[in-house]
């Protein structure tokens, strides 16, 4: 989501109008920052690469005028482009703007080995079976113990819900040096496929991973989203712009179950829930 809107005297970017959906079966984390310290609103030179940002003279910029791929307000002047010799339309907005004092924070290297904590539970109503990723327990402190350690493994630990971010993005054969780059979305693909004539520990989930947004159009693959952080510097509100690359995680559930009767074999619709949770220490509640 991209534009600016005028509010009374002041300047709404994306940061203050968008968000990006959290919780329930979505979820993502920051791999690395590029901030922009110290915003106020007022008037500067809008980004030269803007179309029709340049200038030589004020009739070259319409008083009043809102680009949808700027920044902000044009006041109807030409000013100097900061420190350079060439000039662009000034505009009124958070100052300075983005694309001349960002600040590219080095990448944080220990996310790769964050734990992503999935509880997904799913309902055969027809069969009256519900079934879920965590292996039964009568014992909460075992519980709490054996999630405090385990892993997810396919073979060894298929019942266990904590999955590393290094190695959901192996499975889903993504580059982990392009991701902390540009970032990017992957899904998360929980599959039931219960026969309910065998026993129910049969029925148990599989797991696969998949990049989602398209990393062959570069202009919008990856994922990144803005926010800002608001205080006030001499009487003055301050922002502090951050722009995050990160990955998010979609988990998409697909089930069902079917179970032979003198009918033609039933084949059940199901109703799943599932919430995630970056965490250090899972925790599991009954």
């Amino acid at each position: 989501m991209k534009g600016t809107a005028v509010l009374g005297d002041d300047i709404l970017d994306t940061v203050e109008y968008a968000r990006p959906s959290e919780g329930g079966d979505v979820i993502s984390t920051i791999l690395r920052r590029e901030v922009t310290y110290d915003q106020r609103q007022g008037t500067c030179a809008e980004y030269f690469q803007v179309p029709s940002a340049n200038c030589t003279k004020d009739s070259d910029c319409v008083q009043g005028e809102v680009d949808f791929a700027g920044h902000g307000r044009r006041t109807g002047r030409c000013v100097q482009y900061y420190n350079h010799t060439f000039k662009t339309c000034e505009i009124q907005t958070w100052c300075p703007i983005e694309e001349y004092a960002v600040v590219r924070e080095p990448e944080i290297r220990e996310a790769i080995n964050f734990t992503v904590f999935i509880r997904n539970s799913i309902h055969f109503p027809k069969f009256k079976v519900l079934r879920g990723n965590i292996k039964d327990a009568s014992n909460r402190r075992d519980m709490q113990k054996y999630l405090t350690k385990c892993h997810y493994d396919e073979e060894k630990e298929p019942y266990c819900p904590n999955f590393r971010l290094g190695y959901i993005a192996n499975k889903a054969n993504e580059n982990v040096t392009d991701l902390y780059r540009t970032g990017g979305v992957i899904g998360v693909f929980i599959n039931w496929k219960c026969n309910l004539d065998l026993d129910p520990s049969h029925c148990k989930p599989t797991y696969s991973f998949r990049r989602l947004d398209l990393r062959k159009n570069q202009t919008s693959s990856g994922y990144y989203y803005r926010f800002a952080k608001y205080y006030s510097k001499n009487g003055v509100e301050s922002r502090t712009l951050i722009k995050a690359f990160g990955i998010r995680l979609d988990v998409i559930v697909h089930g069902h179950a079917g179970k032979f009767s003198p009918i033609p074999t039933i084949i059940s619709t199901v109703t799943a829930m599932t919430s995630v949770a970056i965490v250090s220490d899972p925790l599991i509640s009954f």
